[in-house]
C-alpha cells in the first residue's frame, strides 16, 4: 500500500518560485515516460486497476519497470493506493510498447505480469490480450527537506502541463501540513490534487485549481 501527499501547483510562475526554494535541498532529476495498457476487453480498468511501464534516461543510465496499481483512492490530498512494481530490461519495455501484445510473452517470466494473467485474466491469456493507451513525459525533481522526500513533478500532456508535489509518508497528514505551511509562508499558490496523473491523461483536460 502507497500513501503519499498530493499537491497541484497551478501553474509555471509558482513551480519556479518552488523548485528555485527547494534549490539547497537538491537530489536528483529524472526523466521518464509513462506509457499504460489494458486488456483489450478492458479487463484492469473495470477492476480499477492500472498497468504501466515506466522507463528512465538519464544521460547514460537506462532503467525500466513495470507497475500494477489498484484501488487507488485520491481524497483532500492523500492518495492511498496498491502498489506492484518490479525492474524490466529497458529493451523489453521498449518492445511492449511498440507491440502491446509482448506484455503475454511478458507474463511467463515477470512476477507482476503472471498476477495480472492470474487476477484479470482466469489465468488464461490469448495472443491479443493487451491495449496500449499511450502515455506522457514527466520530468520529477527529488529534494530531501525536512525529512522529507519531495517530488516536484511537471507532466507534459498533448493537452497541457500539470504541476505537483507528491510526498510519500506513513505520516500524510503530518506531511502535508508542513508542505502546506512552506507553501503559505512562501506565497506559492497550490490546491489539493482532485486525480491522479492517469486519470488526467484519459479525460484529456487538466483540473482546475480548487480553493
Amino acid at each position: 500500500m502507497e500513501t503519499e501527499v498530493k499537491i497541484q501547483i497551478p501553474n509555471y510562475k509558482n513551480y519556479k518560485t518552488l523548485i528555485s526554494l527547494f534549490a539547497p535541498y537538491y537530489v536528483k532529476t529524472l526523466y521518464q515516460r509513462n506509457n499504460y495498457f489494458d486488456g483489450v476487453s478492458g479487463e484492469l480498468s473495470d477492476s480499477r486497476a492500472v498497468l504501466l511501464i515506466r522507463s528512465y534516461n538519464n544521460q547514460s543510465v537506462r532503467k525500466c519497470f513495470i507497475c500494477l496499481k489498484a484501488k487507488a483512492l485520491l481524497v483532500n490530498g492523500v492518495s492511498r493506493l496498491e502498489e506492484d512494481t518490479e525492474d524490466i530490461d529497458p529493451s523489453t519495455g521498449q518492445e511492449c510498447v511498440f507491440d502491446p501484445t509482448r506484455l503475454v510473452d511478458l507474463s511467463k517470466s515477470s512476477r507482476i505480469m503472471k498476477r495480472v494473467k492470474n487476477e484479470f485474466f482466469g489465468g488464461k491469456i490469448d495472443g491479443l490480450g493487451f491495449k496500449g493507451l499511450g502515455g506522457f513525459k514527466n520530468m520529477r525533481k527529488v529534494y530531501e527537506w525536512n525529512g522529507l522526500k519531495i517530488e516536484v513533478d511537471k507532466s507534459s500532456y498533448k493537452f497541457g502541463t500539470l504541476y505537483e508535489i507528491e510526498c510519500e509518508s506513513s505520516e500524510p497528514e503530518k506531511a502535508k501540513e508542513l508542505i502546506e505551511v512552506f507553501l503559505k509562508e512562501n506565497g506559492i499558490e497550490y490546491s489539493d490534487s482532485v486525480a491522479s496523473k492517469f486519470n488526467i491523461f484519459r479525460t484529456g483536460k487538466l483540473p482546475k485549481l480548487v480553493s
